[in-house]
């Protein structure tokens, strides 16, 4: 595996257009041809990360916050952005960040948080205009086809929610008839010939169509490569937050008990607690900006990270129970989810989750 072949998985799996303008998405550091067998997942890209990854042999550090979020005015070693961006240079280390883009995919940030906390997720809590998404058919020889299907995963097509190399094939018999100036991998010019051959399709986002076709190209045997691409109306929502539902008798202090517990660290609540949760608002890292989304969906409480003084207050007044599990804490779930993910991307790959804590907060 080399970075670009991560990066065309990661493009497939939280797309770059769903990233917000502000942020910083993707490659921060290395080449895109380096070599990456060892994959480190994080979710801070500091200087201890990026030392364990680098001892520990990995081609690639895939973090969730960026390593380099604001424009750098220059590039002091002195300094610990410095330090860090020629620590990985000089190790090798790939750094690639998915941030808002995954906060909005499905499944994000959030889909991870719901999972810890045995929550079911029935929708978006603020959903955003979706990346526009094709479904790429091609015709393989039978033997060729799994080269192929694995080609086009790498290049970033078949990825629906958990699973990557999602297609579907059926079999029949593809005709042609060579010209003489034609040179084909079967049959011979002037004859009509007759091949058992696979209808693959895979779904993937516009911004990959033109990777994927070149992918194709480059695997498929044949001289000239019948292919087909059709849009595709939106699906399952995309956005920041979820709204979600409890399962079972739930209070909002058995909910914040739950927070501590499965989540870690400290845990603040502004509001009712002796309510019922049956709708539940949910925004890992700072999700203070969605109270008013959680407030028109109903829910009864909201548990996301860095909620301030007033935001809480006037969320109690609104009859919003608010539970402030931490910044950290509610966006840590994504970084073992995500290692599973790269995993079952590409069987054999060493994928493993950061021992480094980069939690700020310690009591």
């Amino acid at each position: 595996m080399t970075v670009d072949q991560w990066l065309r998985i990661l493009d497939g799996l939280f797309p770059p257009a769903l990233a917000e303008s502000w942020d910083n998405v993707g490659l921060q550091v290395g080449d895109r041809s380096w070599e990456a067998g060892r994959v480190l997942v994080a979710l801070d890209p500091t200087g201890g990360v990026i030392g364990e990854a680098v001892e520990a042999g990995c081609g690639l550090l895939v973090t969730h916050h960026p390593l380099l979020f604001r424009p750098l005015e220059r590039l002091d070693l002195n300094e610990a952005t410095g330090r860090a961006v020629a620590d990985a240079a000089a190790g090798r280390l790939a750094v690639v960040a998915c941030h808002t883009n995954a906060d909005a995919a499905r499944p994000g940030v959030t889909d991870a948080l719901a999972e810890a906390l045995d929550l079911r997720v029935t929708g978006v809590l603020r959903p955003s205009a979706e990346e526009e998404r094709v479904k790429l058919v091609t015709f393989v020889p039978t033997d060729a086809t799994s080269k192929v299907l694995d080609t086009l995963a790498l290049a970033g097509a078949g990825v629906i929610g958990e699973y990557t190399h999602c297609s579907f094939r059926v079999g029949g018999i593809g005709t042609f008839l060579p010209s003489e100036r034609a040179n084909p991998v079967i049959g011979e010019r002037g004859s009509l010939t007759e091949v058992e051959e696979d209808r693959l399709e895979m779904v993937l986002p516009a911004t990959r169509l033109e990777a994927a076709v070149q992918a194709l190209r480059a695997a498929h045997p044949y001289e000239e490569v019948a292919y087909d691409v059709y849009p595709l109306v939106a699906r399952d929502g995309l956005g920041p937050g979820r709204v979600t539902e409890a399962n079972g008798d739930l209070t909002a202090a058995d909910l914040a008990d739950r927070c501590a517990e499965r989540l870690g660290g400290a845990v603040r609540t502004a509001g009712t607690l002796d309510r019922p949760t049956g709708r539940v608002a949910l925004c890992g890292g700072a999700g203070a900006f969605l109270i008013p989304d959680a407030l028109a969906a109903e829910a009864d409480v909201f548990v996301t990270g860095d909620v301030k003084h007033h935001q809480a207050l006037d969320a109690a007044a609104a009859g919003l129970t608010v539970i402030d599990a931490g910044h950290h804490s509610t966006e840590w779930p994504f970084v073992g989810a995500l290692a599973r993910v790269l995993s079952n991307a590409v069987p054999g790959a060493e994928v493993s989750v950061s021992g480094t804590s980069t939690d700020p907060f310690t009591g």
